[in-house]
């Protein structure tokens, strides 16, 4: 794979340009397919590439009519999408693709390592031909079982290379490094945003995340299961403000930089249980099982350096919650 076309430097005033057709890797999953809407509400083109390895062709099934709408079902770390890509001009680009959830850390644990390795080297390469933006969306993952809360951008982590959360966890800082690469090597114009936990109504709820995961007990009427003790703590943000700070980071983020985005109050997995039976009104047991894979106590981020862009979460837990719950129906 070989280009000798150079990045162009950009000033300082491209921050502010508008993208005009956006390439979204990884566009067919929740967050990726809900990026999608609000570009193509924009007025904007969006050319989507997904394998469908965790995303769902109903999420982009709404889009399909829409003339500014492009969709490649392809495998980023093969050299089909490279080629096909090396040939459509697009001027943005948002790199989301890799296989997501816990539950898939093992049973696809090569596809993430992949993804995170050749994918991401060909969808930078791609970006480096074309002189385009980019914005990768890491993961509060990279932080492991972190030692220091909240967790900045400069707290290196906590993370074993072979634990078995591993696959996840050290492909995307190997990523990281990848973008970081391309950006002190190329000159390429690249931000990382480290997505801590989010939700939302268009979430599937076959997905195994925990508030997916949860609403799908309360639905069916079964046991909301709650691994380890519940005491383990997490912030959750709604997609409306998640994707502000995506579309925020790639304008006014700097070259190179990493920022955090994800709720800033925690909660306990138990907490949790008993706001969304209080909100939807049921009673459902609540069942305490050993964890399935090791688990981390504590995730929240410092979110300091992407609010002095303007971020800043508007949509409290309970509001967000509210809506998913009134979105199914079940409120």
């Amino acid at each position: 794979m070989r280009t000798t076309q150079k990045t162009s430097s950009r000033r300082t005033s491209d921050k502010q340009k508008l993208p005009s057709v956006v390439l979204i890797t990884g566009g067919a999953g929740f967050i990726g397919s809900s990026l999608a809407r609000t570009l193509l509400d924009q007025g904007i083109t969006v050319y989507v590439v997904d394998n469908f390895s965790t995303g769902s062709r109903e999420n982009i099934r709404p889009f399909l009519r829409n003339k500014l709408f492009h969709f490649y079902t392809l495998d980023i770390t093969k050299p089909k999408f490279f080629n096909t890509f090396s040939r459509i001009p697009f001027d943005t680009v948002y790199h989301l693709a890799c296989p997501t959830g816990v539950p898939n850390i093992q049973p696809m644990a090569e596809e993430m390592l992949l993804a995170s390795s050749f994918g991401t080297l060909h969808v930078l390469e791609l970006a480096r031909m074309h002189s385009t933006r980019f914005l990768f969306t890491s993961t509060a993952e990279v932080y492991g079982a972190p030692e220091v809360t909240p967790q900045h951008e400069e707290y290196t982590g906590n993370v074993s290379p072979i634990g078995l959360r591993s696959p996840y966890e050290e492909g995307k800082r190997f990523s990281e490094s990848l973008v970081a690469m391309y950006v002190r090597k190329y000159g390429l114009d690249a931000k990382i945003v480290r997505v801590f936990n989010t939700y939302g109504p268009r979430m599937s709820l076959s997905d195994k995340r925990v508030i997916p995961h949860f609403l799908h007990s309360i639905l069916t009427g079964a046991n909301i299961t709650i691994y380890g003790t519940g005491s383990q703590t997490r912030t959750h943000l709604y997609i409306d403000d998640l994707l502000r700070g995506l579309l925020l980071v790639m304008r006014k983020g700097s070259r190179g930089e990493v920022y955090n985005i994800g709720g800033d109050k925690q909660i306990t997995v138990k907490r949790l249980a008993e706001t969304m039976l209080h909100l939807a009104n049921r009673k459902n047991g609540v069942s305490y099982v050993p964890h399935f894979i090791e688990d981390h106590q504590h995730r929240q981020p410092e979110i300091s350096k992407v609010s002095k862009l303007g971020w800043k979460q508007t949509i409290p837990l309970e509001e967000g919650l509210k809506r998913m719950i009134e979105f199914h129906g079940i409120a």
